[in-house]
């Protein structure tokens, strides 16, 4: 009985923290979490205005987005191979160190974003016909593509003003200051909804323009979120030490681009290889007609309101372990890491049930066809169901990147969803009868696999190291 009871409170030691440290832990969580709260759900209802004029728009503009999604998750990746050292020098109080990574994540997004601007040009029409090789009509699937090809056009002004909040925004957070990416999320997601309603429909005198509308609201919001965060990091220098001589010139040691070039080039390869990933799952899960695209998009947009959760806790991991390995505390590391983990699996358990009681209710918003709204229904109820199992991984992934462990982390990541999840869909949505929701839960389904893999990687402890020594 004692030794049952001291085994109890061992597992309670190890996955539960106290007051303290669920109050560092919501401290930075919380602000993301409203952050990426506000933006997914103004998000939502931007999809839903768009959703009802039509089917074909919403279509077009999701076709684009998934586009747009690869471009998005690369600057991520190319910040964040910096961002592990931001991360550790800040911990070690080296504000130079800072100001050297800054300097090269914008290197690497201006060179991103020239590329993506390019391809789009060049081969935008190309791409979004991938997606449109399914059932449909003549009809439908031309005006499909109208509408993607004028959202498109329009999304690429919106690329500059993005890439730069990518750039501070990711450096103020690494430096434990959340707030004020968030604050300027809030103003830009408002200003955008606000845009939409009058752009969309065309009111106070002005045109209904429609998807061109929806495009023209997001570019502008993303102009006023940029100015607000790069005047006030550059106007509180106190508070910001490393925007001193910050752009007195834009080289980067060799030393240190070799080590980020090391560390990230993995990270960039690999959130870039993720989201291909995952527009190819789209692109597989399409064959099975336009409804699908519909019904995929608006599941899609309800789960990045409910997936908040576990992205925050996510990027908590990378921030707070991140610190504690550059400071050298490598037994807290682990024991924080531990709890956060739990904290995060715990967390978007209850978030899923919520997710699943409620998922007949969101199609219902769309101005759109029954089997499209069914068919939604049973994709959220399916990625409720897989939730908990997200969060481990998104956790375990950012515990393995906090340490540098670039490599690992490709290879947990977008080596598996090419690999095992594409195949998966692309075999049995092409070769098979299976319904296409049947289809989605043996894609969740695989990702079993990856949980037991990081769960050993974790265990081990191979990411306990501080790189920037």
């Amino acid at each position: 009985m004692q030794t049952s009871i001291k085994s109890k409170k061992g597992f309670l030691r190890k996955f539960i923290g106290d007051k303290a440290f669920y109050k560092m832990v919501l401290a930075i969580a919380v602000p993301i979490m409203v952050q990426n709260g506000i933006t997914n759900f103004v998000s939502l209802l931007d999809n839903i205005m768009i959703g009802r004029i039509g089917t074909e728009p919403m279509s077009g503009v999701a076709i684009v987005n998934q586009l747009i999604f690869v471009y998005n998750l690369c600057l991520f990746g190319g910040v964040s191979g910096a961002g592990i050292f931001t991360a550790q020098y800040f911990g070690q109080k080296n504000n130079e160190g800072i100001r050297q990574t800054v300097r090269f994540k914008l290197w690497i997004v201006t060179i991103i974003t020239l590329f993506t601007t390019i391809l789009f040009l060049t081969a935008g029409t190309t791409l979004i016909e991938l997606y449109l090789q399914g059932e449909g009509t003549a009809e439908s699937i031309a005006a499909t593509l109208r509408y993607g090809q004028q959202y498109l056009l329009i999304m690429l002004a919106g690329l500059p003003p993005f890439m730069m909040v990518q750039v501070y925004s990711s450096t103020l957070r690494e430096c434990g200051q959340t707030i004020l990416p968030m604050k300027a999320g809030v103003v830009a997601v408002f200003v955008n909804l606000i845009l939409n309603y009058i752009l969309i429909y065309g009111k106070f005198g002005l045109p209904a323009l429609g998807v061109q509308g929806a495009a023209l609201a997001t570019i502008i919001s993303r102009y006023a979120e940029a100015s607000i965060v790069l005047i006030h990091t550059h106007k509180h220098k106190e508070q910001n030490p490393f925007t001193e001589g910050l752009y007195s010139t834009l080289k980067v040691p060799s030393a240190l681009a070799r080590k980020i070039f090391i560390k990230g080039t993995p990270l960039l390869l690999n959130e870039t290889l993720w989201a291909a990933g995952m527009a190819m799952l789209s692109q597989c899960y399409s064959v099975r007609g336009l409804n699908v695209i519909a019904a995929q998009n608006i599941s899609g947009t309800i789960n990045n309101v409910f997936n908040i959760v576990f992205i925050a806790l996510g990027d908590s991991v990378a921030i707070i372990v991140g610190q504690l390995l550059g400071a050298g505390k490598m037994s807290e590391a682990r024991d924080t890491d531990n709890k956060m983990i739990a904290f995060s699996v715990f967390s978007c358990t209850c978030v899923a049930a919520l997710m699943f009681l409620l998922s007949p209710l969101f199609p219902k918003l769309y101005n759109t066809e029954d089997s499209v709204r069914q068919l939604a229904t049973y994709f959220i109820m399916v990625s409720a169901v897989f939730m908990p199992q997200n969060a481990f991984l998104h956790a375990s992934y950012f515990t393995l990147r906090s340490g540098g462990k670039t490599i690992i982390t490709f290879l947990f990541d977008s080596v598996f969803i090419w690999c095992v999840s594409v195949t998966i869909a692309f075999v049995l949505s092409r070769f098979t009868t299976l319904p296409v929701v049947v289809v989605f839960i043996l894609v969740q389904a695989g990702d079993i696999i990856k949980c037991v893999i990081g769960f050993v990687l974790v265990k081990k402890g191979v990411w306990m190291q501080n790189i920037v020594e």
